[in-house]
């Protein structure tokens, strides 16, 4: 996992960063995982208005890193802006709960091994007019998890969807929560207003102890809070509720999905859990039911875990194969 600090507004940010790789022989856009097809430039062009109304910032650190590149800005709008909504797309889990003693947000990125020495974590200090964050990601410029200044946390899990429309996709949707929100009721009305375009879940907490989980697609989107049942929030590649549940592709590959979910579900909802820091790191790494615990061979796998301890402002990531011991 490379790790990369920025410094400045976002076109600043963008260009530095583009030029810095480019010394290095590193040209972002030849390790995409997929083909750069008109059909997703297409897309990415029906999304750029979008942002332009709502998240110019991010626009001009695409152009600041493409100029760095000195590679086609339309092609690096059509990875970044098709991504997650013209799959394929990563799968994941994760959780959060707030107790007396710990509000945690916690995460598995599950993606593909033969990229996983190109994920990166990233600390962002702005000069301009948005909230200081650190997050991981499989890509660029998109953040998969993270948490801000203000000590608010966001993880995705994708969802294969059934319907596009021009907006925000999952990566996009976090950067602009964490730069824009300070709490979970901030992410959950700014998402209101926001226009989407591919699915996904969006796992919430913030440094009051607030939990969500967004369930959302192009066409709408449903919030779940923690219940006397269920004090805890979480979620895999599946919606869950009752107005989601019907409208997604269990036809596809989602890399156990269900059986995560249902290892999330059962585990945290035993009646003696003291669910702490070393009962999160037992639950991410697979001691509790399967969660992570992929074949390799097939060239899928977790990639980093992360868990985000809001109360004590700490930040655990595991971001290599370990053995079970190593958690």
């Amino acid at each position: 996992m490379y790790h990369v600090r920025f410094r400045g507004k976002h076109y600043e940010i963008g260009y530095h960063y583009g030029v810095s790789l480019a010394k290095h022989g590193q040209i972002l856009l030849d390790h995409v995982p997929f083909p750069i097809t008109q059909e997703r430039k297409d897309f990415a062009y029906s999304c750029i208005s979008i942002y332009q109304e709502f998240f110019p910032e991010i626009l001009e650190e695409i152009r600041g890193l493409a100029e760095g590149q000195h590679c086609d800005r339309n092609e690096m709008q059509a990875v970044l802006f098709s991504m997650y909504a013209i799959p394929p797309a990563c799968n994941c889990s994760c959780f959060a709960v707030a107790n007396d003693e710990h509000i945690l947000l916690c995460r598995n990125s599950d993606f593909l091994t033969e990229l996983e020495k190109l994920n990166t974590n990233v600390i962002y200090k702005f000069t301009d007019d948005s909230y200081n964050f650190t997050g991981n990601t499989t890509a660029f410029i998109e953040v998969e998890d993270g948490v801000n200044e203000y000590g608010l946390a966001v993880g995705l899990t994708s969802v294969y969807p059934i319907t596009i429309k021009p907006g925000f996709n999952a990566g996009l949707l976090l950067r602009f929560f964490l730069e824009k929100c300070q709490t979970t009721e901030e992410v959950i009305c700014s998402i209101q207003c926001l226009p989407i375009s591919s699915a996904q879940t969006i796992t919430v907490a913030d440094a009051k102890g607030k939990t969500a989980v967004i369930e959302c697609n192009s066409e709408k989107i449903t919030v779940i809070y923690p219940s006397k049942e269920h004090p805890f929030v979480c979620a895999t590649n599946i919606f869950n509720s009752e107005e989601m549940i019907a409208i997604q592709n269990l036809t596809i590959d989602n890399w156990q999905a269900e059986q995560r979910y249902s290892t999330l579900i059962q585990t945290l909802g035993k009646p003696s859990s003291k669910i702490n820091l070393q009962f999160a790191k037992d639950l991410l790494s697979g001691r509790t039911g399967f969660l992570c615990q992929y074949d390799r061979t097939t060239g899928k796998d977790t990639v980093w875990s992360v868990i985000y301890d809001l109360k004590e402002k700490a930040i655990y990531r595991v971001e290599e194969i370990l053995d079970e011991k190593s958690l």
